[in-house]
């Protein structure tokens, strides 16, 4: 196979274990490599990576700012279904590894690549993201997951690799790192080491993004967050882009430790895994989108809406964002969202996102109704007597039975 393989295209991120890669792929397949490093809003110095990768002699080094696209075509589609994975995890990695094997494979189609190529460990859920996104969008293209494939099976293997082939090391590398990172623009997710038994609690160093909210300010601060057919669109009043518009969420959030969850969760490939994952932004965003979506979705749709969010949280989650039933389920959610304009008030407070008030011009509460004063419409109580009569009709019918049976 290896002889097949003249040009890889390499998901890159400057760090040692991307690093050894792409000298692995150098020396094993012999061929042209080609980096690809995607800038998600991980608010780290991106520049490094290249000088990296020229220190490899790459001559095509694509470094990509995608924040824009990431919240505007894969965040915002997500938060329209009020999407959560096992009831709490806002699924900030997964909505972010379509993306990025998304840019890899057209990035291999533009240069004549036979393959992409993805650091992503034979145990966890991104190697199956990575390549069923690949799968999904060109079914001709080889998929190289070296860790599948080397017998660099420890930390201690990867740096005498690194050593013996001159890849600078980063100094905290030399001993055993406390815990890894991911981070996006939606969130940050910390694993491993420190974390990995369940029954000790994180140390206060592994959050990146929010202030204990113990700590956070003692005075509550009150947002306003503007929707439009169901996305954000500004806040305080300030029209801002959908990736300006998270920043500034995080940044509100992160002041006042909303959005702090200590998950155990059940991996794709079949076991449990410990993580701390921080999502300010994406948690005010939640509650200030059911806010909305509480008055302006009809009950029946808004109920059927909560039905279907599992599934296709666990679509997402499970690297089957281009799958047809996750467009299907979309198209269904985005009808939705039609009349889902208007403005939620948030109040935030030591680690909390409440909303506080909601109004829409396309607001389906009617004071007319629910008032307990005389309405101008027409609303008589009696009615509801034959409404009961008849929802209870089957259940006197069953507790006759019952009663008849004995039981």
């Amino acid at each position: 196979m290896a002889n097949d393989i003249k040009k890889v295209v390499l998901a890159y991120s400057g760090g040692l274990d991307t690093s050894i890669i792409l000298k692995w792929l150098q020396e094993t397949y012999n061929c042209e490599v080609v980096t690809f490093t995607a800038d998600l809003g991980q608010g780290e110095e991106l520049e490094p990576a290249r000088k990296k990768a020229e220190m490899f002699g790459i001559k095509d080094i694509r470094i990509e700012d995608l924040r824009e696209e990431f919240v505007r075509d894969f965040v915002f589609p997500m938060f329209r279904a009020n999407t959560v994975y096992e009831g709490q995890y806002l699924l900030g990695t997964s909505i972010a590894r379509p993306l990025i094997a998304k840019r890899l494979v057209e990035i291999a189609q533009e240069t004549g690549a036979d393959a992409i190529s993805h650091g992503a460990t034979g145990k966890g859920n991104d190697q199956v993201r990575f390549e069923l996104t690949a799968n999904a969008l060109d079914p001709s293209i080889k998929v190289i997951a070296p860790w599948r494939e080397w017998d660099l099976r420890s930390r201690t293997a990867l740096l005498n690799y690194a050593e013996k082939n001159q890849i600078p090391i980063a100094k905290d590398k030399r001993g055993e790192a406390p815990f890894s990172v991911d981070a996006n623009l939606l969130h940050t997710s910390s694993e491993g080491m420190v974390l990995e038994d369940p029954a000790i609690p994180a140390p206060d160093y592994v959050a990146q993004r929010t202030v204990d909210p113990e700590k956070a300010p003692n005075e509550p601060e009150i947002i306003t967050i503007g929707f439009e057919k169901g996305d954000p669109v500004s806040v305080n009043g300030v029209k801002l882009s959908p990736a300006a518009l998270l920043t500034k969420l995080n940044e509100l959030g992160g002041k006042h430790g909303v959005g702090r969850l200590d998950l155990v969760e059940n991996r794709f490939v079949g076991m449990k895994s410990r993580g701390l994952y921080e999502t300010p932004g994406g948690t005010i965003l939640l509650a200030a989108h059911r806010g909305i979506e509480s008055i302006t979705l009809d009950r029946g749709e808004a109920h059927l809406k909560d039905e279907l969010m599992p599934k296709y949280a666990e679509l997402i989650y499970n690297g089957f964002w281009f799958a047809p039933e996750r467009e299907m389920l979309q198209a269904a959610i985005d009808h939705t969202q039609r009349y889902v304009t208007g403005e939620v008030t948030v109040k935030l407070y030591k680690g909390s996102a409440n909303v506080i008030a909601r109004s829409s011009p396309n607001s389906l509460y009617s004071m007319d109704l629910v008032t307990f004063e005389e309405g101008a419409v027409a609303y008589d109580h009696k009615d509801a007597a034959g409404f009961i009569r008849l929802n209870g009709l089957r259940l006197k019918t069953w507790a006759a039975r019952n009663k008849k049976a004995g039981n």
